[in-house]
């Protein structure tokens, strides 16, 4: 069945930086698109980044639009997500999802605290 495990989160102060890996399975990975997602407590989960199945349209939250970056890298199954310059309002738990999102196939994410 299709799995998505993330990985790469943690406790960064302001500024810092993180590299969040997403590896799929169940599927064939380089066919289809991906998306990252976040979801801060008490609010809804929202999306942060996509990238299609060739890496050709890639596309970013306004948010995180200049300090995110989205890869991936098909012979390994796994998307990326590059945050720099992190800021408080960066802390959430992140998770990936394929394009068309799976709603059964949730991981169980990655955490993201960003504090002094």
């Amino acid at each position: 069945q299709v799995q998505f495990v993330e990985s790469g989160g943690g406790l960064v102060q302001p500024g810092g930086s993180l590299r969040l890996s997403c590896a799929a399975s169940g599927f064939i990975f380089r066919d289809v698109g991906m998306k990252w997602f976040r979801q801060a407590p008490g609010k809804e989960r929202e999306l942060v980044a996509s990238i299609s199945s060739l890496s050709k349209s890639i596309n970013y939250a306004d948010s995180v639009k200049g300090r995110f970056t989205v890869s991936r890298d098909n012979t390994k199954n796994t998307v990326f997500l590059q945050m720099n310059r992190l800021k408080p309002e960066d802390t959430a738990v992140y998770y990936c999802n394929q394009w068309a999102v799976i709603q059964g196939a949730w991981g169980q994410g990655t955490q993201v605290t960003v504090t002094s």
